[in-house]
């Protein structure tokens, strides 16, 4: 998106939180007495307390706020939506003649070639943390920006060599460039809430690659049968990784990743705690290597990475119980992912906010891995429970709950000494909990309270 384009046309900003506020002081900064529109459906006081005094002096802005403000959008030539806001919800209000844009789009024509995309249903936080912490050990200038950073247009004047920029599916909806290296890690059914269905939230994805062209890069996850057919039709320089196929690319094989059958690094080289995030390990060498980064800087950014919180976040062990905090995990193939790696699982903390997810590949899989209890939430818990019931898990204990701490109790009575506790709900958090980080953080909180006050009572 130009923004000779955006000086001359009439412009409106849709959606006014932290990257709606972003893109105004962006925009204002550049065009001073430019009129811009900004709308949302949160009420005047409902802003954050800043952007009300800086708005309430600047004379060239029209408001739309409040529970009509879809209905102003038709007065604009260019609408930079806010990722959070739905193109259904916007659909009814808009013409064919519009321009829909967003900060990514806006960024990217200026940095395309120093930005490292990343996407992915999951795992995208855990790569880019990744990509830059080895970029850094390297000895180069970058920033991480977008999902897990600040927003994008707050680094348009930067002089970085690179930006690592985590994608949702909501940012690279409206996109028009893709960046100079794109990665694509999986693909699962996410987020039709939001989408009309799987279909149109995969085309968004494909954004990442769609527009890149031949000396670009798309680091691609070949194991996923919809991503390597969507990697034959795009144009840039295909980089493969795979924990199957053993030939150009990033593979591993006998405990070892490989770059073009070059060895790089065994994985008994790499700390416990990054050992699991295998794929997220494979993407970020094969960044790395694009980059002509040497096998030394790349060990030693591996060496000292610190996984995220939230993600098989090891809590500790607690009357000799072991607790593990995977909040992150908001679908079933995560929770999946984390019965596998740590394969003994006693008890499950399970389920949360209902977005039509499929459970029963992951139902299935329970007895494979000894889960034995099984402690539910809501709004999900019913279903769950029909299909235990269905394929009649009778060995699997389940204890229904409405609150953390009422799940950390019950996994303090029911789980056996020496066994795992995990919390890995499969779901999003939104019914009981602020978002996945609130409801981490109360699963590390009530493990230490219960703990506690167990010990003082003996």
């Amino acid at each position: 998106m130009r923004l000779d384009l955006i000086e001359k046309k009439k412009t409106i900003i849709l959606g006014l939180a932290r990257e709606g506020e972003s893109t105004f002081f962006f925009l204002r900064k550049r065009f001073p007495k430019k009129k811009i529109g900004l709308a949302d459906q949160k009420d005047f006081s409902q802003l954050s307390k800043n952007f009300q005094k800086i708005i309430k002096k600047d004379k060239s802005i029209n408001l739309h706020l409040g529970k009509n403000y879809l209905q102003y959008l038709r007065n604009y030539e260019i609408i930079i939506k806010s990722p959070g806001i739905p193109k259904k919800e916007i659909a009814p209000f808009i013409t064919k003649d519009q321009i829909i844009t967003s900060q990514t789009d806006i960024f990217l024509e200026k940095h395309k070639k120093k930005t490292i995309g990343v996407t992915g249903s999951k795992g995208k936080s855990t790569t880019a943390k990744l990509i830059y912490h080895i970029l850094k050990k390297a000895n180069k200038k970058v920033k991480l920006i977008g999902n897990i950073g600040k927003p994008a247009l707050d680094f348009f004047e930067s002089k970085s060599d690179y930006f690592v920029y985590e994608l949702s599916s909501h940012q690279l909806s409206d996109l028009k460039t893709s960046p100079h290296i794109a990665i694509f890690l999986n693909i699962f059914r996410e987020h039709l809430d939001y989408y009309k269905n799987f279909q149109e939230y995969f085309s968004a994805k494909k954004n990442i690659a769609r527009w890149q062209k031949a000396e670009d890069f798309f680091v691609v996850n070949i194991d996923i049968p919809l991503l390597k057919d969507f990697s034959s039709n795009v144009k840039s320089k295909i980089v493969p990784i795979s924990l199957k196929s053993q030939r150009k690319g990033v593979c591993f094989k006998n405990g070892v990743f490989f770059f073009n059958s070059q060895k790089v690094i065994p994985l008994k080289e790499i700390p416990v705690g990054l050992r699991p995030y295998l794929y997220n390990i494979m993407a970020a060498i094969a960044v790395a290597k694009i980059l002509k980064i040497t096998n030394d800087k790349i060990k030693q950014g591996l060496q000292t990475f610190v996984p995220l919180k939230h993600r098989l976040e090891f809590v500790g062990e607690f009357k000799d119980i072991k607790f593990y905090n995977d909040s992150l995990a908001t679908i079933p193939e995560a929770t999946i992912l984390a019965l596998e790696t740590l394969k003994k699982v006693n008890t499950l903390i399970l389920g949360g906010y209902d977005r039509g997810q499929n459970f029963k590949n992951l139902i299935d899989l329970l007895p494979k891995y000894k889960v034995k209890n099984l402690i539910l939430f809501p709004d999900t818990d019913k279903r769950i429970l029909k299909i235990l019931e269905d394929k009649n898990f009778r060995k699997i204990k389940v204890f229904l709950v409405q609150n953390m701490k009422k799940a950390v109790e019950e996994a303090f009575k029911n789980t056996k000494k020496g066994k795992i506790c995990l919390l890995s709900p499969a779901a999003a958090s939104f019914n009981l909990f602020k978002d996945y980080k609130h409801r981490g953080n109360l699963f590390k909180k009530y493990i230490k309270e219960i703990s506690y006050e167990k010990e003082n009572k003996t």
